[in-house]
């Protein structure tokens, strides 16, 4: 009864979500409505996570600086709990979604979130963080647009067209837990999805879009799988690729984009070929077998199907180095972004802290786990800052300093959470040392960086000659490929607790990640919000009065 409650509240307020617009930045309302459900995406009939009933979810469609409010109810059976990939939450990691900042939202319950896109724009996208319910669906295209007194450096597109790519598992969620949970890996996924779907390829396939002839359209590809990097390439189309995670890039063609785990690309396709029908093909990459879906794209008009013969895909991890290489900020285009401490000139500014983060793989107790710097984290009942809010982190966490672990360290592994204290507005150098024989893909909740470099062997800091050091795309995803490093600089001036994570959802679940604290030195409103009112509470602090405004002044 106390669920048919809660469903008929969320369907009624879905139906009044409203646009109110006030004096200051404008309030969108939305109500979700978290559910499971039924589909078949490679085939057979498998449990997935709607929202509203949609898999994927609703594309959330917003501007710089809007006030987004969510209502999420969660009809689950279990916890849950949402990230907005890439979303910065400037002074805000209360709604960042992850286990760290926040208590899940209980089964049956609902929970608002209330957030700012501020000063960003670009292709991002928003997914579950609790237990594997990524791998049953949940996630969905978010897309940050400009205000309009700020021009975009392209014309304006007819259209704007969200791409889902991810690998995908005909098992569900909760037996794929279970072989992490028992020390197994989740192995080779069983398909590549485009938007939920698998096309036939035999010309079958309903259109996912429809192109008029002569017309630009945005496209923005995101992989939102669990472990797949993918390359993405559209049938006799060029992409020109226009924004890359929030940053506007130097303007260039491609016929294929490697698309990591994590990663959003924006890009521009014009319909200027014959009028019919062609594929978008989405292919894995750096696995021994190639695993291809394929959805269509048709011309207004047109007649044809598309040709049976799909554009070939790239082949090793050099080709894919080589275009990260040729990836460029523009620095003349009009845009939101950030510029803490005149980070324009980020290659000017004094590196205060060098941190080495070495991923490993190994058992503890005969299972499986996956570690930074020889720690493997672990979510604890009680979230992170929470902790450190109400004062108790001392009981529930100690903050890990190991910043140039040694090889010594980095053979063994504990279990325990992982935390690293920054100082405040510090400029950061961050090096992620990549030992195994698999492409790792690193994000950063909170910010965007500066991927300065990616290159084979070890890192040392003579390599810093190597750094670009003027035009690198300030991004919050970087990978990593086999026995190479990769390099990132940044201004931790965004206090909070924030998620350092390895976007292999395998990986993360067993420990490949971490947790940031920088606090404010003067416990300054200026710098970070308090817990707000309608935060859920937990673990040792649930029913805990909130301290009195521990943050104030200007």
């Amino acid at each position: 009864m106390r669920g048919a409650k809660l469903l008929a509240a969320c369907l009624y307020l879905a139906a009044a979500a409203t646009l109110v617009v006030q004096a200051e930045d404008p309030y969108f309302h939305h109500v979700w409505n978290v559910t499971y459900g039924t589909a078949s995406p490679l085939g057979v009939p498998q449990q997935v996570i709607l929202i509203n009933g949609q898999f994927p979810g609703p594309n959330l469609n917003s501007t710089s600086n809007n006030n987004v409010i969510i209502n999420v109810f969660n009809n689950l059976d279990e916890p849950f709990l949402l990230t907005w990939n890439g979303i910065q939450h400037r002074k805000n990691c209360w709604q960042d979604g992850t286990p760290g900042t926040m208590c899940p939202i209980p089964a049956g319950t609902n929970y608002t979130y209330h957030f700012q896109p501020k000063d960003q724009i670009g292709s991002y996208f928003y997914y579950p963080t609790t237990a594997m319910h990524r791998a049953a669906g949940g996630f969905g295209g978010l897309r940050v647009n400009s205000r309009l007194l700020i021009p975009i450096p392209y014309d304006v597109p007819e259209d704007d067209y969200t791409v889902l790519i991810g690998d995908w598992y005909t098992k569900s969620h909760t037996q794929l837990k279970k072989f992490l949970d028992g020390g197994r890996t989740l192995g080779r996924p069983n398909g590549v999805l485009i938007n939920g779907k698998a096309g036939k390829g035999d010309g079958s396939d309903a259109p996912l879009f429809t192109l008029k002839p002569g017309k630009s359209y945005r496209v923005r590809i995101c992989n939102v799988g669990l472990k797949t990097s993918l390359n993405f390439r559209i049938q006799n189309h060029k992409m020109k690729l226009v924004e890359m995670e929030g940053s506007h890039v130097l303007q260039n063609d491609f016929d294929s984009l490697d698309v990591h785990v994590g990663q959003c690309f924006g890009t521009i396709v014009t319909a200027n070929q014959e009028p019919k029908d062609y594929y978008m093909v989405a292919s894995s990459r750096f696995l021994k077998s190639v695993i291809t879906t394929t959805g269509l794209l048709r011309y207004e008009g047109g007649k044809g199907p598309a040709s049976s013969q799909l554009p070939a895909g790239p082949v090793g991890w050099a080709w894919s180095l080589n275009q990260f290489r040729s990836f460029r900020w523009n620095l003349t285009s009009n845009a939101a972004r950030p510029n803490p401490q005149g980070s324009y000139h980020y290659g000017k500014i004094n590196i205060t802290r060098t941190i080495k983060l070495v991923n490993t793989q190994g058992k503890v107790d005969g299972k499986l786990r996956y570690a930074l710097n020889g720690i493997s984290h672990t979510d604890l009942e009680t979230p992170l800052k929470l902790a450190e809010y109400f004062g108790i982190a001392d009981k529930v966490f100690k903050y890990n300093s190991v910043d140039n672990p040694t090889a010594e360290q980095t053979k063994s592994i504990k279990i325990e959470p992982h935390v690293l204290n920054i100082t405040h507005r510090n400029f950061i150098e961050v090096v992620f040392e990549n030992h195994e024989k698999s492409v790792q893909s690193w994000h950063l909740n909170g910010y965007s960086f500066f991927a300065v470099a990616v290159e084979p062997g070890s890192w040392t800091p003579e390599k810093r000659k190597n750094y670009n050091l003027l035009d690198a795309v300030s991004r919050h995803t970087v990978q990593v490929y086999p026995k190479c490093w990769a390099a990132i600089l940044l201004t931790f001036d965004n206090c909070g607790m924030w998620n350092i994570r390895s976007e292999n959802t395998e990986r993360r679940y067993l420990g490949q990640q971490l947790y940031v604290s920088v606090l404010s030195p003067e416990k300054s409103l200026r710098d970070e919000y308090n817990m707000p009112e309608t935060s859920l509470q937990c673990g040792l602090v649930k029913n805990t009065p909130k301290p009195a405004n521990p943050y104030a002044g200007a």
